[in-house]
């Protein structure tokens, strides 16, 4: 129902914008989230959207380089990634919480997961 899109391959300063597609309409009102994986790694935090005002939240590492917007016409969800980094390498996946419970910090605080695309910076 997610499906996400968008990652390859960058140089370090470089950008990538991801996407994520949800197949139907009732996603605009859901809390929308960005995260990712890198190997070896727990799932982290990256982004996330709130369905209504839009409200944003970041991950500290990502603020003021990462922006995530949504498009509720198209049911899609956007994440900006600018002066990207090596440490940025990793999986990143969409994810959408249903409830808009408020848990946007934590995988467990959603209910839908898109299959990851993968984003590589090289040095």
């Amino acid at each position: 129902q997610l499906q996400a899109s968008g990652g390859g391959l960058v140089q370090a300063g470089g950008s990538l914008r991801l996407s994520c597609a949800a197949s139907e309409r009732t996603f605009s009102s859901y809390t929308m989230g960005w995260f990712r994986q890198a190997p070896g790694k727990e799932r982290e935090f990256v982004a996330a959207i709130r369905w209504n005002f839009g409200s944003t939240y970041y991950a500290d590492s990502v603020k003021g380089r990462f922006t995530i917007s949504r498009d509720n016409a198209k049911n899609t969800v956007y994440l900006q990634m600018n002066s990207l980094k090596p440490e940025d390498t990793a999986v990143y996946y969409c994810a959408a919480d249903r409830r808009n419970s408020g848990n946007y910090y934590y995988t467990w605080g959603y209910n839908y997961w898109g299959q990851g695309t993968l984003v590589t910076v090289s040095s």
